[in-house]
C-alpha cells in the first residue's frame, strides 16, 4: 500500500524543477536588458557628469530695455500682502500719484515679508520703474499668478509686512 507521502514527492521534484527554470529565464531576460539598456544608460550618466564637471558658461547681463509704455499706460494691480486694514488703497493712492493706471485693488491670498513688484512677461522695464518710484527693492517676474488673474494689468505691486 501506498503512503500519502509518496504521492506528494514527484509534485516536489515537479515544483522545484519548473522553479530553476523559471530562475534561470530570469536571470538571462536580465542579461538581455542590462545588454540592451546598459550602453544608452551609460552614456548619459558620462554625458551628465561631463557638463557638471564643466564650468558653467558666463552670460552678459543685458541692460534693461526703455519702458515702452508711458506711466499713464501702465496698468498696476496693487495687493495687500500685510494684512493692515487700508494698506492696499494707500499704495494704490501712491501708484495713482505717480501717474500710473490703477488696476485692480484687493488682498493678496498670503502675508508677504517684503514688498515687491512683479512684472508679466515682457514689461520688466515698466516693472524697474515703478520700483525706482515707489522705492521697492524686489522686482520679480510674475511668480503664483496667471497673466488672466491680472484682469489686464501689467504689473503687480504687494504691500509687505
Amino acid at each position: 500500500m501506498e503512503h500519502a507521502h509518496d504521492l506528494v514527492r514527484p509534485w516536489r521534484r515537479a515544483t522545484i524543477a519548473v522553479s530553476a527554470i523559471a530562475a534561470l529565464e530570469l536571470l538571462i531576460l536580465a542579461a538581455v536588458a542590462i545588454v540592451l539598456l546598459g550602453n544608452p544608460l551609460a552614456r548619459h550618466f558620462r554625458e551628465s557628469a561631463a557638463s557638471a564637471a564643466t564650468a558653467p558658461k558666463r552670460t552678459e547681463v543685458t541692460p534693461a530695455k526703455k519702458p515702452v509704455l508711458a506711466r499713464a499706460e501702465t496698468s498696476v494691480m496693487v495687493l495687500n500682502g500685510n494684512g493692515q486694514a487700508g494698506a492696499a488703497h494707500a499704495a494704490a493712492d501712491r501708484v495713482q500719484a505717480h501717474g500710473y493706471m490703477l488696476g485692480d485693488v484687493g488682498n493678496a491670498p498670503s502675508t508677504t515679508p517684503r514688498t515687491l513688484v512683479m512684472f508679466r512677461p515682457g514689461y520688466e522695464a515698466e516693472g524697474r520703474r515703478l520700483a525706482r518710484d515707489l522705492r521697492v527693492r524686489l522686482v520679480r517676474p510674475l511668480d503664483g499668478m496667471r497673466p488672466a488673474q491680472l484682469f489686464g494689468a501689467h504689473l503687480v505691486l504687494i504691500i509687505g509686512t
